[in-house]
């Protein structure tokens, strides 16, 4: 089958996507606070050999660069974060004007190359000042985050149009919370849930703030999704599957739309109620604009009694013997198909946008080029499987490649490279991938029976 872009309609929104800690680098300077992440990362073991997000892809400085090469790529959408702490040191009160002037360069600079900036206000690198009163445990987090989310749009809002409230609250609750492997570092369930309920409330209020300071504007938020499917069809795993899709998929969409927690299918969620108040469970549903899903695999879920609270557990990609990533995650493009159609299935779900896809391979520099046909194959099928969706009549209104440079992979480190563009770390030269080449071609409709190699490197 050809893969054409006009398939999906003019007014198909196709882009990349990166975070704010992952490319900017630029830590400590122009007044910025430190993250949980600037922190974390200075302790032993937490990253893949000790590495950290200092320098990044030292996108700070060379930002006009980079925005330049996505116009050369023929992108028209860029997805970035905002950085909490460079916009306010402390996370509270006194605004760091030199934070607002660096973000305004950015979306400025986009707009002059007809790029439209999507903004993101939270990708997981909360001020370390407000971790300090325990941050998202905190239930004054809400307020913290209601005056950070009014002064973005107070400073950007006359430029940026869409915005995105939180990215993968899951994750970010999860890994950061409960298991303790992300920034910053907790565990235990009551952590977890008590985080969990207070960024669900953000997410709403997040909205609800934009919406009442820029009627017009165009506001989402994001969920990591991933499909589910048991180990083998019987029902102690059918149910077992059926826990981990309530607290993988279910969790933070449901009381979006005024569904309430999963609570029956995932009863550990009963002891969240010691953190609801009164009104909250209204205070937890808005009206979105847009859902972005977020989607990279399928997880194959097993019964386990060992497994505390929710006696599931995860089957790793290895030990099924299929196709994977650097990340040991599985090359499986139905699962885009699949998180698609399960979201467009609920009442009155707003339309969908895929805000990040994307994969890590071992990519080789070779004679200064990177030929990565895993990665353009793992496109090319993934968005082969939203067209399908949208053919069956999904309202998925855009595609965002994870990402456009490779970067600061959180606990990985750089060892896996998600980029359509290779960075040399030690040099900072961008080199555009194959995959990248690709990309640009398809945007500029050309089959991929036609995609001609070019190459790009800076």
């Amino acid at each position: 089958m050809l893969l054409r872009k006009e398939d999906f309609g003019n007014d198909f929104i196709w882009g990349v996507a990166t975070a704010a800690y992952q490319v900017e680098g630029a830590c400590d300077i122009h007044l910025k606070g430190k993250s949980i992440w600037d922190v974390f990362v200075k302790q032993r073991r937490k990253i893949f050999q000790n590495q950290n997000g200092d320098v990044a892809c030292d996108f700070y400085n060379r930002y006009a660069k980079d925005i330049s090469l996505m116009a050369d790529l023929n992108i028209k959408n860029y997805r970035f974060s905002i950085a909490w702490s460079r916009i306010f040191h402390e996370g509270t009160g006194n605004i760091n004007s030199a934070g607002i002037d660096f973000y305004n360069r950015v979306i400025d600079f986009c707009l002059e190359l007809n790029i439209t900036p999507w903004v993101t206000l939270y990708h997981w690198d909360l001020p370390f000042e407000l971790q300090k009163e325990g941050g998202w445990v905190n239930r004054n987090i809400v307020n913290w985050f209601e005056e950070y989310v009014a002064c973005c749009v107070k400073y950007f809002g006359d430029r940026v149009t869409t915005w995105m409230v939180l990215n993968e609250p899951m994750v970010f609750t999860g890994a950061g919370y409960f298991l303790g492997v992300h920034a910053p570092g907790k565990k235990g369930l009551n952590n977890f849930l008590a985080a969990t309920h207070h960024a669900a409330l953000c997410q709403a209020r997040g909205g609800a703030i934009i919406k009442s300071l820029q009627p017009r504007s165009n506001v989402g938020t994001t969920f990591s999704c991933s499909h589910i499917e048991p180990y083998r069809a019987i029902d102690k795993h059918i149910l077992a599957a059926k826990k981990v899709d309530a607290l993988l998929n279910r969790l933070f969409i449901e009381p979006l739309l005024g569904l309430g927690y999963p609570v029956k299918d995932l009863k550990l969620l009963q002891r969240i109620e010691k953190f609801i108040k009164q009104d909250d469970e209204k205070n937890l549903a808005f009206n979105m604009d847009f859902i972005g899903v977020q989607n990279y695999t399928r997880e194959v879920v097993s019964h386990n009694n060992f497994m505390p609270f929710i006696k599931a557990k995860i089957i790793k990609a290895n030990k099924r013997k299929v196709e994977t990533t650097l990340m040991n995650w599985e090359v499986y493009p139905e699962s885009i198909y699949n998180i698609l159609k399960k979201y467009s299935s609920y009442r009155n779900m707003p339309p969908l946008m895929v805000t990040e896809n994307g994969a890590a391979f071992n990519d080789v520099m070779i004679n200064g080029k990177v030929h990565d046909p895993k990665r353009t194959q793992y496109l090319k099928d993934n968005i082969a499987q939203i067209l399908r969706a949208k053919q069956e009549g999904v309202d998925v209104r855009g595609y965002f490649v994870w990402t456009f440079l490779d970067n600061f992979e959180w606990a990985e480190g750089y060892y896996p490279r998600f980029g359509l563009v290779h960075v040399d770390f030690e040099t900072q030269k961008r080199t555009v991938k194959s995959s990248g080449n690709w990309y640009a071609s398809f945007l500029k409709n050309v089959t991929t029976e036609m995609v001609s190699r070019f190459s790009k490197t800076g």
